[in-house]
């Protein structure tokens, strides 16, 4: 058998949609396995994944860390996390069926003696547990160890796609912190790994709303007529939260916002919203169409006036004062690094020309969304008296990707009564009300898509670079003009975001 059949699951018909996609025989080793990340998110989700039946019986989980622990402490975190964590319900011979699969490796990232330990515990479980060689690493790490691992992994001989058989790489964001480093992380991965066993996780390209986007376009005729710059006003992006940086001091504090989410989550998603159809839903093909939007992206000449970024002070959140970043434990007091921002983009096609596309993170906001508004335009002529029309605004196509996942559509409607009165009505889609199927986690779906070899979800490099080269100018000119603009917490950012906006006549959406 070839190595791309041993990708797939033999006993499965891929056209049979009454059957689920379940991984082959494989393991999962986890670098930085004491992490949140893995703690919260990768560990409950394997568990998620079992529980559902998605993994093989004698599925192995290695974890990788600075701990002196044993096989069965590990077994212990695992089981706290997903008892605290998991989206399923906890069922004893699952988890049994699972923990007999869990082994722990002690050591550094540059520890030959630890390298040679997790080698020798990978090639038992394939012995024991029938993983069939067949082997993902998670590197839930910083990105400045991921040379450390990959170069201890080729080293050890733990990277060799042999016959029957893959070894794959999963590395988290942040892919660089600009284009030169991100080109770095590249060749780091690409000497090691082959392009189709690197995973780049973008937890966002996993979540179920962001796949509607493309099933919602491609899948009707009722929105791709319209999807273009005939009908489109403008598109807002948005991903607020309304917390603040917490504990991560330590990682946000000179990485920012636009880095932190604008690079990959709200790129992406621009890229989705943007594409051309593809020819079909394999990975090279959607990697083409987003590759071609990203190739598209200009940035306006005058950035003073179509960029804006802000750092939350003092104020109110969810009804608790809050102090301002400034005021955060491990922040200094002149730091710049800002806690939003906003970016104005154009694509440079026949589709969307003439269109802008707002882009907008930030921290202490006024609540927690992330969506996608579509804009229209409005209608050429309306018969209807000035006031009969004063409160109706544009129609807008909202996709909610969190936390209240659905669709809204916005258009005018007559008030009830004799007088001719029309105002904005909205007609609502909500996941939870129209299926009965819950959504899975992100990570259980790119943890799944990863054991399968199906990477539609994963960006490439080439898209990695490419959002770089689209940021790296903004952040180039923040960085020479001065400290961002203070906005209190709990209100929807910098006075300057909505001037960016009003010099356009337009305004920021108010989810």
């Amino acid at each position: 058998m070839s190595p791309s059949r041993a990708r797939t699951n033999p006993l499965r018909d891929p056209q049979d949609r009454r059957l689920p996609k379940v991984a082959g025989p494989c393991g999962m080793v986890i670098f930085g396995v004491t992490g949140d990340l893995a703690r919260k998110k990768l560990m409950p989700a394997i568990y998620d994944l079992a529980n559902r039946g998605l993994l093989p019986p004698g599925f192995s989980l290695v974890g990788f860390a600075r701990r002196d622990w044993a096989d069965q402490d590990f077994a212990k975190v695992v089981h706290d996390s997903v008892r605290e964590h998991a989206r399923t319900e906890f069922r004893e011979e699952v988890w049994h069926q699972l923990a007999e699969g869990f082994r722990f490796v002690p050591g550094e990232f540059d520890d030959d003696q630890a390298f040679a330990q997790l080698k020798q515990t990978i090639e038992d479980l394939d012995r024991v547990r029938g993983t069939g060689g067949n082997h993902a690493f998670y590197l839930s790490i910083p990105p400045r160890y991921f040379g450390d691992v990959v170069g201890q992994l080729q080293e050890h001989g733990l990277t060799e796609d042999r016959p029957d058989t893959w070894r794959r790489v999963v590395v988290e964001k942040p892919f660089g912190s600009d284009l030169a480093t991100a080109q770095k992380l590249n060749e780091t991965l690409s000497g090691v790994f082959s392009p189709e066993s690197v995973f780049r996780i973008d937890h966002y390209l996993g979540k179920e709303t962001v796949q509607n986007i493309l099933a919602m376009r491609f899948a009707n005729m009722l929105f791709e007529p319209i999807w273009n710059s005939n009908y489109v006003d403008h598109v807002q992006i948005t991903m607020a939260e309304d917390i603040g940086i917490g504990g991560r001091a330590g990682y946000y504090d000179g990485i920012g916002a636009a880095r932190d989410v604008i690079q990959n989550h709200l790129i992406q998603l621009m890229a989705l919203t943007a594409m051309e159809e593809p020819t079909s839903f394999d990975a090279r093909s959607l990697h083409l169409e987003k590759q071609k939007v990203l190739d598209s992206v200009v940035l306006p000449r005058r950035l003073d006036l179509t960029t804006a970024r802000g750092q939350y002070a003092a104020g109110w959140a969810g009804g608790v004062q809050v102090g301002g970043y400034l005021d955060e434990p491990d922040i200094a007091a002149t730091s710049t690094t800002e806690t939003y921002a906003a970016i104005r983009l154009g694509v440079d096609n026949r589709r969307w020309s003439g269109v802008p596309f707002y882009l907008r993170t930030g921290k202490r906001l006024g609540r927690r969304v992330t969506e996608v508004a579509v804009s229209f335009k409005r209608a050429p002529h309306l018969p209807f008296s000035q006031a009969a029309v004063e409160d109706l605004s544009h129609n807008a196509l909202v996709i909610r990707v969190q936390p209240d996942e659905g669709v809204t559509l916005r258009f005018g409607s007559k008030v009830p009564g004799t007088q001719m009165e029309i105002r904005d009505v909205n007609m609502d889609f909500a996941y939870g009300g129209s299926f009965t199927e819950a959504s899975p986690e992100a990570y259980e779906r790119l943890i799944l898509d990863v054991l399968l070899g199906e990477p539609p979800l994963f960006p490439r490099h080439e898209e990695v670079e490419q959002s770089w080269r689209i940021l790296d100018p903004i952040i180039d000119y923040w960085a020479d003009h001065g400290r961002p603009e203070q906005y209190p917490s709990g209100t929807w950012g910098p006075a300057s975001a909505d001037a960016m906006l009003a010099r356009e006549g337009r305004a920021w959406r108010r989810p």
